[in-house]
């Protein structure tokens, strides 16, 4: 997995991102209420675990992100948080045990996984039996391949109707599921369901 364009890091590190974090947040996890053991994928400079953290201080919050760069930036930012930690990590190969998190988050970044189906696989792997899945993304749009082909960074852009399939294939729920501004964003929230038994 590639590490961020210089565009993207500059975009992750900008005053108007940290400033949209929190309002990201509660737009994209519709209205989960979070505890426990909580990972992000994805978490760039620490901006929307930020959030996160300061809304629910009884978290234990882990987030990640494949740039070195940016998790250097993300330690810095949320060091006043003794209840999170900021690790570098492939979405692909998660460094955690099966079933260690009661909740995965992921803001914006599944489409700069090629092999996103892996990425789902492994969030599927590191969630407890009931844990949910929440966030956004976008999905396939001929201005989403545009930006993506003039900042030359890596990606493979969701296909709309192709997310559901591949989260059923690892037993969670896309039990809320919503396109938004005209199908170009996902809004995601998925249960993993437990082993017959």
């Amino acid at each position: 997995m590639p590490t961020m364009s210089a565009l993207e890091g500059a975009f992750c590190r900008s005053a108007p991102w940290r400033l949209a974090a929190g309002r990201v947040v509660l737009w994209a996890t519709q209205g989960v209420s979070f505890t426990g053991d909580v990972l992000e994928i994805g978490g760039g400079s620490g901006a929307t675990a930020d959030r996160l953290a300061r809304a629910n201080p009884s978290l234990r919050l882990t987030t990640t992100d494949y740039d070195p760069v940016m998790v250097g930036v993300a330690r810095k930012r949320l060091a006043k948080y003794p209840h999170v930690a900021a690790r570098q990590a492939d979405v692909t190969q998660l460094p955690f045990d099966d079933e260690t998190f009661d909740f995965v988050v992921s803001f914006l970044m599944l489409h700069h996984v090629v092999d996103w189906e892996k990425a789902i696989a492994e969030v599927a792997r590191v969630l407890r039996p009931g844990g949910i899945f929440t966030g956004y993304d976008l999905t396939a749009s001929r201005a989403a391949s545009w930006v993506h082909s003039t900042d030359r960074s890596p990606h493979r852009l969701i296909e709309r109707g192709a997310f559901e399939p591949v989260l059923g294939q690892v037993r969670l729920d896309a039990n809320g599921l919503r396109y938004t501004f005209g199908g170009r964003v996902m809004r995601f929230t998925a249960r993993k369901l437990a082993l017959p038994t």
